[in-house]
């Protein structure tokens, strides 16, 4: 028998679900259908490099004699204006494009999170028109070795692309969650520096611990600039207590949360254990003893180191 709790979260998916798929019917079958030709229909629209909104729209035939144009990005009492692109096509259609930079840490709109409308503001000689921005169907990323940014490189915020009931295009900002990120590894003869960044929490004094099965080291960090913290790996203390390999994870300690795995995850490369493979090196961290270690990361971008027993002596 189904405890009564799972069966209920269960229901609650079902009818979650149905929700999401009555809602799109009636988008895609009512609403954009009789929306299509009176306002600004998007062909393109994506978030590349995880903080640029890059826009290519449309305008209604009807329009005529447009001199300039404007995004127009507000939530509640707040709009930011972007600057747009006016331009005629081969086929004589009127067109738009734009590019939104996001976030005051790189000079870009300082949006907060939650969801902001986007639409599209046009001048001519007779004075101007405001446009929604209608998304038909999302931008599907093209598959290769690299995929869209999931997040802003700097602040690790989420910056996503919904739509309305109506169609409507707009953007859905998240806050970034507490993480420990890789900024540098540094390999040396007998020495190995990471730099790390804690982001979406207060850092306070952070402190990392190596853990692998059954074993940890506690770490000091060390902060080499604002924000930029190095840890150097204690190699006496990782060498193999078998033949067989050990792999240590690096937990960072902040003040007033739980541990972050350290990881590298602001990137596009869908491969990071392929791209971001890092060399083998041997040490002898202990007289007469000889130890391999390479750092990596895990297909999910989990840092670790990889160590094992060397066979000789210095």
């Amino acid at each position: 028998m189904i405890p009564r709790r799972k069966q209920l979260r269960r229901m609650r998916r079902r009818a979650g679900a149905r929700l999401v798929a009555a809602r799109s019917r009636l988008m895609t079958r009512f609403f954009i259908p009789r929306r299509v030709g009176t306002t600004a229909r998007l062909d393109y629209a994506a978030v590349l490099d995880g903080q640029t909104v890059n826009l290519h729209a449309e305008l209604p035939a009807t329009m005529r004699d447009v001199r300039e144009a404007e995004i127009l990005l507000g939530r509640r009492s707040r709009t930011f204006q972007v600057p747009a692109r006016i331009h005629t096509d081969r086929d004589g259609r009127l067109l738009m494009s734009a590019a939104v930079l996001l976030g005051a840490a790189v000079g870009g709109a300082s949006v907060t999170p939650g969801r902001w409308k986007m639409r599209l503001r046009v001048g001519s000689g007779r004075g101007s028109r405001t446009l929604p921005l209608l998304l038909v169907e999302h931008t599907t990323p093209v598959r290769g070795s690299t995929g869209p940014m999931k997040y802003a490189p700097l602040t690790a915020d989420r910056y996503r692309l919904g739509r309305t009931l109506r169609g409507d295009a707009r953007l859905v900002c998240v806050e970034a969650e507490p993480a420990a990120e890789v900024v540098n590894v540094y390999l040396e003869h007998a020495r190995i520096e990471v730099d790390l960044r804690v982001l979406g929490t207060d850092a306070g004094r952070p402190w990392a611990e190596l853990v692998a099965a059954g074993r940890s080291v506690e770490c000091p960090l060390t902060e080499v600039e604002p924000g930029v913290w190095r840890l150097r790996a204690p190699l006496a203390e990782m060498l193999p207590s078998t033949d067989r390999a050990e792999h240590w994870n690096v937990m960072v300690h902040t003040d007033g949360h739980p541990p972050l795995r350290l990881a590298r995850r602001l990137h596009d490369v869908r491969t990071p254990e392929r791209v971001f493979a890092m060399r083998k090196i041997q040490v002898s961290p202990v007289r007469g003893t000889l130890m391999t270690i390479q750092p990596r990361y895990t297909p999910a971008g989990n840092f670790r180191f990889t160590c094992g027993r060397g066979s000789g002596a210095e």
